[in-house]
């Protein structure tokens, strides 16, 4: 996995999921800013543990609060 390519996944997820135009993700965006909530988070989160097969514990979904913190704990994940 490269290095952007899970960035690039989670903006194509926010925008064909919620229509968020994917200019307006940013790897600073936080969820709360795109309008999304706590739900639409994890299920976006579940959708990538899918797509990379990877596993992320529930305790550290909690602190993704950000994308960048997303992209961090998925490439963590796909390190192990």
């Amino acid at each position: 996995i490269m290095a952007g390519e899970v960035f690039a996944k989670i903006v194509d997820l926010i925008s064909t999921k919620k229509g968020i135009p994917a200019a307006q993700v940013t790897i600073e965006s936080s969820f709360e800013s795109l309008g999304m909530d706590s739900l639409d988070a994890v299920e976006l989160v579940s959708d990538l543990e899918e797509i990379f097969n990877v596993n992320i514990p529930n305790a550290e979904l909690h602190h993704f609060k950000t994308i960048r913190q997303a992209v961090d704990g998925l490439e963590r994940a796909i390190a192990q």
